[in-house]
């Protein structure tokens, strides 16, 4: 964790006017910005520790896209779905990769396959309904 992030801890009643520049309304809530100070994932209310680190993994791999890194997108969502496919983000990271593989080579052909392993593992997943058109 110390390697990737730089944890900050903010009490409301200290620093209200960051609580107002990132639309805390409640918490607790986890920000992850990029170097520059750009938010790249958000993550509310209290998970246990192994839902956390998914989330931790999904807001990395958000963060290397968002930066045009798309082979490191593309790696961190598709280890991601590989390593957690039993939580709620394997879905949401089997749809990303599949962005991310498109943006790195162009290949249109990784739609359609990554709709179909969707379809077929997660067929209640909001993600699947979003890369129904992939097919």
């Amino acid at each position: 964790m110390s390697r990737q992030f730089q944890p900050v801890r903010i009490h409301i009643d200290e620093q209200p006017a960051l609580f107002e520049r990132f639309g805390v309304h409640f918490t607790p809530r986890l920000v992850m910005m990029d170097p520059g100070g750009v938010e790249r994932h958000r993550i509310e209310g209290y998970l246990p520790a192994d839902d956390l680190l998914v989330q931790f993994h999904l807001g990395m791999a958000h963060a290397a896209f968002a930066r045009g890194l798309w082979a490191e997108a593309e790696r961190g969502y598709r280890e991601l779905a590989q390593a957690f496919s039993d939580t709620e983000a394997a879905p949401e990271a089997l749809y990303w990769s599949a962005a991310s593989a498109y943006k790195l080579t162009g290949n249109v052909a990784v739609f359609p396959v990554a709709a179909s392993k969707l379809r077929h593992r997660y067929p209640q997943s909001i993600w699947t309904r979003k890369a129904s058109v992939w097919l």
